[in-house]
């Protein structure tokens, strides 16, 4: 008797299948099968009341037809999902990649522009351009460019730490190493990156901000060729003579180390609001590279000196464009950020 009900149970499954169009009509049959409360567990529950010599049959059966239902279930699943991604496809509205963009609609980011415009003055003043790491070790961020541990200086830097011991680099210097041994002795190389620092944000500070760093090295290098070719940068990059200033300064990786300022070109000096009424701008810490620097990217200090400098582009692209707020660089305003493609 309850052989015949599987075989019954069956013959209604096939008839019901045929009659599954949908995701909700194929979960109705499946609970009326497979549920707790289905036909396939109803079947199973009398399986105590079979004699003992059809149960090895009758189990093997009600095996095969669960099996079979489910099986079949899953197979009418993924055809239902293959028609439904076919008729997504064929009612989608075909998109023409070849047709003209419409450059209305955004703009590259100011810091983008500059650092651009910085690179090529620079590459024609027959500097390479070198990309850096944004993740480095502490060496090269630190001992390299002559920061040992326990250095008071490591406390100017609130650093990003990795938990596999290396870090997020605060500063573009952390290169320096890498560069020069892979230039030599003789080389004008400038490498622009994003640089990372734990600090508070506000109006004028940003923990993600971007810098390029250059070096010179050669021999016989001197501070006049520093300022030589920083007033060129300048002169390029506002269109006309900029006057610069050396003032006294300390980084590790450089001796002597100074303070470059420019005259601000938009006041001539006069004071203004871009430049606080001192007449000057805050251009760049700089100087001749540290003989530790040098020894420690295998050039001999004794045969070859050379400079280093950094410029923050935040710092440019706020001047050129009178930005009063850092953090609109990071942002996605793009009503704010759209503005400056026609001011740059």
């Amino acid at each position: 008797m309850e052989l015949n009900n599987i075989v019954e149970t069956e013959k209604c499954f096939e008839e019901d299948s045929k009659q599954i169009d949908s995701p909700e009509s194929l979960e109705a049959v499946r609970l009326k099968y497979l549920g707790k409360k289905g036909k396939v567990a109803d079947i199973m529950a009398k399986f105590r009341e079979v004699p003992v010599e059809l149960k090895k049959e009758f189990g093997q059966k009600i095996n095969t037809l669960k099996s079979k239902i489910e099986n079949c279930i899953e197979t009418i699943k993924e055809s239902l999902a293959e028609k439904a991604t076919e008729r997504e496809i064929k009612n989608t509205k075909m998109f023409d990649y070849s047709l003209p963009v419409d450059t209305k609609t955004g703009s590259l980011n100011p810091r983008t522009i500059i650092q651009k415009q910085v690179c090529d003055i620079f590459k024609n003043m027959g500097f390479v351009v070198e990309d850096g790491c944004e993740v480095e070790t502490e060496y090269n961020n630190f001992e390299a460019v002559n920061v040992p541990k326990n250095h008071p200086a490591r406390d100017m830097q609130d650093t990003f730490w990795l938990s596999n011991g290396q870090l997020l680099k605060t500063q573009t210097s952390a290169a320096q190493n890498r560069i020069i041994r892979t230039y030599g002795p003789e080389c004008k190389v400038i490498f622009p990156g994003r640089v990372f620092r734990n600090e508070q944000l506000d109006a004028k500070h940003e923990n993600t901000f971007f810098q390029l760093e250059g070096v010179v090295v050669g021999k016989n290098v001197t501070v006049a060729n520093l300022i030589y070719f920083e007033k060129a940068m300048l002169k390029a990059l506002f269109k006309k003579d900029i006057e610069v200033r050396l003032r006294p300064g300390f980084f590790p990786f450089t001796e002597p180390s100074y303070e470059m300022d420019a005259r601000c070109p938009f006041c001539s000096g006069r004071g203004c609001h871009t430049c606080g009424g001192s007449g000057w701008l805050e251009l760049c810490p700089c100087g001749m590279i540290h003989p530790n620097v040098l020894k420690m990217a295998g050039v001999d200090p004794e045969q070859y000196n050379g400079f280093a400098f950094g410029l923050g582009f935040d710092r440019l692209v706020m001047i050129r464009t009178n930005l009063d707020d850092i953090r609109y660089l990071n942002s996605n305003n793009l009503k704010v950020m759209s503005q400056f493609k026609t001011k740059m």
